[in-house]
């Protein structure tokens, strides 16, 4: 995938209400699944008991942290987006979060990023991107969030 290049905020502007760019897909192995749930101290048994998920849940495998899910999002955002004029971009936070559907185990995941809304911030801007977090093969998204970078100049 080629990365959407922004030289300067004027460029962002021009997409307000449109797609920028989509993300590669990656693959959501059981081994990040068990890293986040020990970073995260979240040893729910859905997420990390194999056998018992594969007998008892309903999705027939473990699935992924829905947390774990939406960390994701910066890596996705790098990976299609760069903006080079910054100085530096901060996550500011998030407005709304969404979990439609369950990630099992390998299933593959890609971004889909929307800006909604930019706000002039002392020093740079202030990015709402609607981002939309698709699961292959399946019509509900895993994730959607509101989110709000700050881009410093």
């Amino acid at each position: 995938m080629n990365k959407v290049l922004f030289q300067d905020s004027h460029e962002l502007i021009e997409f307000v209400g449109k797609e920028v760019a989509v993300s590669d897909w990656l693959e959501i192995k059981q081994s990040m699944i068990q890293t986040f749930a020990d970073c995260t101290n979240d040893h729910q048994w859905i997420h990390i008991d194999e056998e018992r998920a594969k007998k008892e849940s309903i999705y027939g495998s473990t699935i992924a942290h829905g947390f774990l899910t939406l960390s994701l999002i910066p890596y996705f955002l790098e990976s299609c987006i760069s903006y080079p004029f910054a100085k530096r971009s901060i996550n500011y936070g998030l407005n709304k979060v969404r979990f439609p559907h369950a990630v099992t185990v390998i299933s593959k995941l890609r971004g889909r990023f929307f800006i909604q809304e930019i706000t002039p911030i002392d020093g740079g801007i202030q990015i709402e991107w609607n981002i939309i977090i698709e699961i292959d093969g399946i019509e509900k998204p895993a994730c959607v969030a509101d989110v709000l970078f700050r881009l410093y100049f």
